[in-house]
């Protein structure tokens, strides 16, 4: 079966979905304009189990992110906004989706190009569905392994607010059982402010923790992590919000107690 010969689809436009926040199912961004071409990615995929969302255009991708962590990014390069390109540095500084770059560009050099700019994969059209569903799952083999920490650290735990949080296994485990799964960045954050209760942290103090002497780093990126962390933090319906926003100065952590 290859992505040469679809069988006609309308546009999956109409299927865009939102995955289950506790769903451990990987979830998959396809970043593609032909609509027969994202059909059949979109059809392969769940049958294959994972989670889909689709998007054609920048914000669309933000949108999508926004909304729940993506594990893998599908992405196509030739787009009719935005290139492919641009998307993928941007994926790089907003989040920590892997990215398989999809491109009728063949030569060396561009396969060099989209590597260099990020991308886990680069697979050449036309492609074999197969071969593509062999290389997604071997790039999730390789960046879905638990936080590494201290030996000492791999039972560290923090309890707040009905919430038990597991920093080595990138989860948070409502009082109802239910595990919500973390992104790395998400993990990163909240260990953090599990760390420094009712601390403020300026949005220069979080970006320069979290990514360390890294340039051209947008200041977004931390705005983005923390609607993520909100959004899965009111699972148990919590009037007053975990993470706040003091005007002017950054964040604070504020649960009622904590103990780790």
């Amino acid at each position: 079966m290859s992505a040469h010969n679809p069988p006609s689809s309308s546009s999956c436009e109409s299927e865009k979905q939102t995955p289950s926040l506790e769903a451990e199912i990987p979830h998959i961004l396809v970043v593609e304009d032909d609509p027969e071409i994202c059909g059949l990615l979109q059809r392969y995929l769940k049958r294959l189990g994972y989670q889909v969302s689709t998007a054609v255009t920048l914000a669309e991708v933000m949108a999508v992110q926004q909304n729940a962590p993506v594990d893998l990014t599908l992405l196509d390069l030739m787009l009719p906004q935005e290139d492919g390109q641009t998307i993928c540095r941007h994926l790089r500084q907003f989040s920590d989706t892997r990215i398989v770059m999809l491109s009728a560009l063949n030569d060396l050099r561009d396969r060099i190009s989209g590597l260099d700019l990020g991308a886990d994969d680069y697979i050449s059209k036309p492609f074999d569905l197969e071969e593509l569903g062999a290389r997604i799952r071997a790039v999730l083999r390789r960046t879905t392994s638990p936080v590494t920490l201290p030996a000492a650290d791999q039972t560290l735990q923090y309890r707040f607010d009905n919430w038990l949080f597991e920093p080595a296994k990138r989860a948070l485990y409502a009082q109802t059982g239910i595990r919500i799964a973390l992104t790395g960045s998400e993990t990163d954050l909240l260990l953090i402010f599990c760390q420094n209760v009712q601390r403020v942290f300026p949005r220069e103090e979080l970006l320069a923790r979290m990514h360390g002497e890294e340039k051209n780093v947008d200041s977004r990126a931390i705005d983005l992590l923390i609607s993520r962390l909100r959004r899965k933090l009111s699972h148990q319906g919590r009037q007053l919000e975990l993470i706040r926003t003091i005007r002017g100065d950054g964040y604070i952590f504020d649960p009622d107690t904590i103990r780790s």
